[in-house]
């Protein structure tokens, strides 16, 4: 049973999401002892625990307050919001941030010798998809009137066993659709893993607890997005420096010894450094210059 010091998080049981979720919560400093089979399971120094189940009963389980937060594809969960709404079904949950990672598409794919000449080539057409809502959403939004065939799994294979002639489907590398001779056509919606959360009131304690993780999840991902950039500048090129810094915290200048016209400058841009940038800075003076990447991050 769950008390009320601890707060209760629900991921994907195995795959790419668990991996990518774990890691998330490694970086911000949460250490968790997995077993080979464990369902249910503790962090050793973070009072959270973790409910480790598949990725469509992630929403279910925080909607009804089982689990206090969740970590989820947004395929999954705007699939499940579509279907507590044709049920007049009020959604319990509160979408706090997206996390960075899990990028996919839900796509509509046909076979490669089909003569595809734009979205209304899907009229009249079966489509056989494990995302009936969003896949009929996509339909009414376009206007087209086609027949929705839904599936739990194995998707791809629909057409070459006659039941479709199109699918809709999740694509990342798309390797997949190339195997069964599918060709991506329309994309639905874009995808990447989200935080949700329970609307249950947290009592003090817990309330805390939340914010402490949420502020640790947000410093991670802006670590991860940032860089800091060192370098040597001339003191008459540093108002030309700034603009090739968009976005660019405050300069910091330190003196260099025996060097009159020239500071050290650190800096730490939320934005990705290309090798223009650093050419341009090259261009405009700067030397000696170092992108290091942040691994954590606090404000």
């Amino acid at each position: 049973m769950q008390t009320n010091t601890r707060l209760r998080i629900a991921i994907q049981k195995k795959g790419r999401l668990f991996s990518d979720s774990m890691e998330l919560l490694n970086h911000c400093g949460i250490k968790v002892r997995l077993g080979s089979n464990a369902l249910f399971c503790h962090s050793e120094n973070f009072a959270l625990d973790f409910l480790l189940v598949r990725d469509d009963d992630i929403p279910t389980l925080v909607m009804d307050e089982v689990c206090d937060l969740g970590i989820v594809g947004e395929n999954v969960l705007l699939e499940k919001a579509l279907q507590q709404r044709s049920k007049h079904e009020e959604e319990q949950y509160e979408h706090v941030c997206k996390l960075g990672f899990g990028h996919c598409r839900l796509a509509i794919a046909v076979p490669h010798e089909c003569d595809f000449k734009g979205i209304q080539s899907l009229a009249g057409l079966r489509i056989a998809t494990s995302y009936p809502q969003l896949l009929t959403q996509f339909l009414n939004e376009h206007k087209i009137k086609a027949q929705v065939l839904g599936l739990s799994g194995s998707v791809e294979i629909a057409p070459r066993l006659g039941m479709a002639e199109a699918i809709c489907d999740l694509v990342s590398t798309g390797r997949t659709l190339e195997e069964n001779g599918l060709v991506s056509v329309a994309d639905v919606i874009q995808s990447e893993a989200v935080l949700i959360r329970s609307k249950k009131r947290l009592d003090a304690e817990m309330q805390v607890l939340y914010e402490l993780l949420l502020q640790r999840i947000q410093g991670v991902m802006q670590a991860q997005e940032s860089k800091y950039i060192m370098f040597h500048a001339p003191k008459v090129a540093l108002e030309k420096i700034k603009q090739l810094l968009p976005g660019a915290e405050q300069l910091t200048l330190l003196p260099l010894e025996d060097c009159e016209d020239k500071v050290a400058v650190h800096v730490v841009s939320p934005e990705e450094v290309f090798w223009n940038t650093l050419e341009r800075l090259k261009a405009a003076g700067a030397s000696s210059i170092l992108v290091l990447p942040i691994e954590k991050m606090l404000q």
